[in-house]
């Protein structure tokens, strides 16, 4: 009898630790003074539904993403790279808030880190 194998999205304890971690990431994000203006013009509470549908698709939970891609949705904003950079600690700060185990943190990293080139512009 073979087991499933969990997806990280399971592991991580599905969508309500997701939308926890979508909740703290753009607390975080929203009070750095560096990163606040990207989102100066943002419906948070839609931003942070479509986050969390984005994130539970990247780590193997249910796709339910429909939005645009990620260098449509970042295009014109002018995002450099250690602002990027910054982002990333922010939700690495996130995942760790919510106890989340080091080699999973490095995981997630490891989803997000290839979407740098979608994102950055300048």
């Amino acid at each position: 009898m073979t087991q499933a194998v969990a997806t990280l999205f399971d592991k991580l304890g599905g969508k309500p630790a997701v939308e926890a971690v979508v909740k703290e990431f753009y607390k975080r994000v929203l009070n750095d003074s560096e990163l606040k203006g990207y989102f100066s013009n943002t419906d948070m509470d839609k931003q942070m539904q479509h986050q969390v549908k984005f994130v539970s698709m990247a780590l193997g939970g249910p796709n339910q993403y429909t939005g645009r891609s990620m260098k449509k949705a970042h295009s014109g904003l002018g995002i450099t790279s250690p602002h990027f950079d910054m982002v990333a600690g922010h939700l690495v700060g996130a995942l760790q808030w919510a106890g989340v185990e080091q080699g999973d943190i490095d995981s997630v990293v490891e989803v997000v880190a290839p979407l740098k080139p979608d994102v950055v512009e300048a």
